[in-house]
């Protein structure tokens, strides 16, 4: 916590609005309320309030993006890399905000919280929820915090469809967007693997139609759908340079079903430890969300989507990303492009597959710094 880039310790904080009788309207067609969501902030809001920049997270992610929630904490927030004096989002220049989104576990409004009408947790009463709502909810605090406008929103994965969603919405609230290895619908190849997730937790004896706080939890099941997950994250080639053939802990066969290889080993580390911080019904919701996004449905083409947009985009999508593949990051930017919109797009050539964009890259830092810095003195 020495390190003099690190935002150092950081409280999470917490919006409660939507109180009775001014519940939001969701896009499923019931209300939801009160609502709280979970965020955190790094650095200062200047006078104009003009150099606000908003972190968006993907399916596991939470309001917790740098620094550390207490001391002695090893491990900082999930975007430290990008955040903090002198990396990417440069907390001596920018106010950074980064909320959970609702129907989450981290401290904002999901399944797992208590309904306030029944005393008990929602479980599967509380109502699907869309990249929309989280956005809408997203705007209920940046106008709280009275923010008119944001310098930039950023996202990755779920994340960029948020960023993709925001401007869409709020086409008047946003100067720059960065939407990073995402799309603006997920495929059926993306869907069919959320749907053998889901059905991984609810096939679980415990999980008892999402009626299982306060019991067992359903924890093989959600072990099982972060497995299947995190095989998408990654990409052939960076799985083969990790584990190859590699056995785990012996020099020969078993001749059992037990864990002979390396890459099993890792796959059952990554499912137990996500089920010591996750909610198995948030996974259910969440990924349902992702499934439900096409941002053109609405309008009848992408084009139509984006004929409103202002801001100017910085779209990056990963050379071996095969669950959000370049062709859809094109896709958007061919959009933007054909409505006169400014976008800038750049394939990163990594074997890292979907997640490169958690992991340390000084390309991804390098342009993600030049774009807010021409960006915001293009607008001064």
């Amino acid at each position: 916590m020495g390190d003099p880039g690190s935002v150092g310790i950081v409280k999470t904080q917490h919006l409660t609005f939507a109180e009775p009788p001014q519940e939001m309207l969701l896009e499923c067609g019931r209300s939801l309320g009160p609502i709280t969501l979970a965020y955190e902030t790094y650095g200062e809001l200047s006078a104009a309030k003009d150099n606000a920049v908003l972190i968006l997270h993907a399916l596991s992610g939470n309001a917790h993006a740098a620094g550390y929630n207490q001391p002695g904490e090893r491990q900082p927030g999930w975007w430290d890399i990008m955040i903090g004096p002198g990396k990417a989002f440069d907390t001596r220049q920018y106010f950074v905000i980064c909320s959970n989104v609702i129907g989450g576990c981290k401290g904002s409004t999901g399944p797992s919280s208590v309904n306030p009408q029944t005393g008990r947790p929602y479980g599967l009463s509380f109502p699907i929820v869309t990249i929309r709502d989280m956005v809408n909810t997203q705007r209920e605090l940046i106008d709280h915090l009275g923010i008119n406008q944001l310098l930039c929103v950023v996202g990755g994965s779920m994340g960029g469809m948020q960023v993709l969603q925001w401007v869409v919405s709020y086409p008047d609230r946003v100067r720059l967007a960065i939407p990073i290895a995402t799309t603006s619908k997920l495929s059926a190849q993306a869907i069919a693997f959320d749907e053998v997730g889901r059905q991984a937790i609810q096939s679980d004896p415990h999980w008892k139609e999402g009626d299982y706080y306060g019991k067992p939890i359903p924890r093989r099941g959600l072990a099982i759908a972060r497995m299947i997950g995190h095989i998408t994250y990654l990409s052939e080639r960076s799985m083969h340079q990790k584990f190859g053939r590699k056995l785990q802990d012996k020099t020969e066969y078993g001749y059992n079903f037990l864990a002979d290889f390396q890459v099993e080993s890792y796959l059952q580390y990554k499912g137990d430890n996500f089920v010591n911080r996750f909610d198995a019904n948030s996974y259910l919701y969440i990924s349902k969300a992702m499934d439900y996004f096409d941002l053109a449905q609405p309008y009848g083409t992408l084009e139509q989507a984006f004929s409103g947009v202002k801001a100017k985009f910085l779209v990056i999508s990963f050379s071996s990303d095969w669950l959000f593949p370049s062709y859809q990051s094109k896709e958007i930017v061919s959009a933007l492009r054909r409505v006169g919109a400014q976008a800038i797009y750049t394939e990163i050539q990594t074997d890292y597959g979907h997640d490169a964009f958690l992991l340390e890259s000084e390309q991804l830092s390098s342009l993600i710094t030049n774009f807010l810095s021409h960006g915001r003195r293009g607008a001064a």
